[in-house]
């Protein structure tokens, strides 16, 4: 079951530098393409909780085979656009992909049930960004943009069906409890969660935008490479050692090692080795977070929560490369590894704030 959303997942990985590289393809504008992929990163921000809610009124099946099929509809429709197509078309296309993306990640991690698993999952998730980005430009340069685009959506499809196909997803049915008014952010620990995720995506976009300025192209995917080897490490040593740990520490160590690479700068071995260890405390911090879903999310709304986990890291993500880009382009990398420090910090913050959220997980 997990290896089969982990492929439905491999092209979200790929559609930000897919959809960038063919906009730009079709436009001759880097302008327009970034509109596009930032059409797609907000619509899919919105659509993450709508169709989570769907999920637990309605259950797995429908809502992802529906959200697939449009999915691979629209990234066909992207694909045969001919060059000089209006932006308005491709921005409104990419909209309509973001928002009907099957929440796939939301739904297998509400099939989980111990601090373990949510480790393995978030490690292993890790590997969707080391392939999907790579198979997105080798599809591109080898085939054309539009088809490494369609190809992505085709995998998109098969993968999403398989997956709710899968007993496990067949099998899964809403609790029947009403749906609260306020949703999966009625609760204060919910809402603590988001935002710790919010101010975690700031950190991610901080970083990748540090990495690039502080390295030529080749050499900072390199950089990114490590930096998620370090996060999937980190995951795995978390699975070994029974999935269980306390979120305050992780969110100091995640703050701590962003924080330090403002001191390996200029030397790109050291940055290397600055990455791994900051990016060791990546995938344990999201394994915990989610594990601690059930407990903070309102009855009925599990899936909505899962999912808006994953908008709360999408905006920070987007926040922080804004921020950093500007940091950057003022300061050098130097700055937006600062930021990336002080977003960690706030996290830790917000989970000393909120106590209730700041508590050791045991194995079932």
């Amino acid at each position: 079951m997990l290896t089969l959303s982990l492929i439905a997942r491999l092209p979200l990985a790929m559609f930000s530098i897919g959809l960038l590289v063919h906009a730009e393809h079709l436009t001759g504008s880097f302008a327009v393409a970034g509109l596009v992929t930032g059409a797609y990163a907000i619509a899919l921000g919105c659509g993450g909780p709508v169709l989570g809610r769907a999920v637990d009124r309605r259950g797995q099946t429908a809502v992802l085979v529906s959200a697939a099929t449009a999915s691979a509809a629209l990234l066909a429709a992207i694909s045969l656009l001919p060059a000089g197509a209006p932006p308005a078309f491709l921005l409104a296309l990419a909209a309509g992909l973001g928002f009907a993306t099957p929440p796939v990640g939301a739904c297998v991690r509400t099939l989980l049930d111990d601090p373990r698993a949510f480790a393995l999952e978030a490690s292993a998730v890790e590997l969707t960004w080391v392939f999907g980005p790579p198979l997105a430009l080798a599809g591109g340069a080898l085939v054309s943009t539009g088809a490494a685009l369609a190809g992505a959506g085709a995998i998109l499809l098969a993968g999403t069906l398989a997956f709710a196909a899968h007993p496990g997803s067949r099998a899964w049915r809403p609790t029947g409890v009403e749906r609260p008014r306020g949703g999966a952010l009625r609760t204060g620990p919910m809402r603590t969660l988001v935002l710790v995720l919010g101010c975690v995506g700031a950190v991610f976009g901080s970083v990748e935008i540090g990495v690039a300025a502080a390295a030529d192209e080749a050499v900072a995917g390199a950089l990114l490479g490590v930096w998620g080897a370090g996060s999937l490490a980190g995951g795995l040593w978390l699975a070994r050692r029974g999935g269980a740990a306390k979120l305050g520490p992780l969110l100091a160590a995640l703050a701590a090692g962003h924080g330090a690479l403002v001191l390996v700068t200029g030397n790109v071995w050291l940055l290397a080795a600055g990455l791994a260890l900051a990016g060791a405390a990546i995938a344990p911090t999201y394994a915990t977070v989610y594990a601690l879903v059930e407990r903070a999310a309102p009855a009925g709304t599990v899936t909505e929560a899962f999912a808006w986990l994953a908008t709360a890291v999408a905006v920070g993500a987007a926040s922080g490369s804004a921020v950093a880009g500007a940091l950057a382009e003022a300061s050098g990398p130097t700055a937006a590894f600062l930021l990336a420090g002080a977003a960690a910090a706030c996290a830790l913050l917000a989970t000393a704030a909120r106590p209730a959220v700041h508590v050791s997980l045991t194995t079932a």
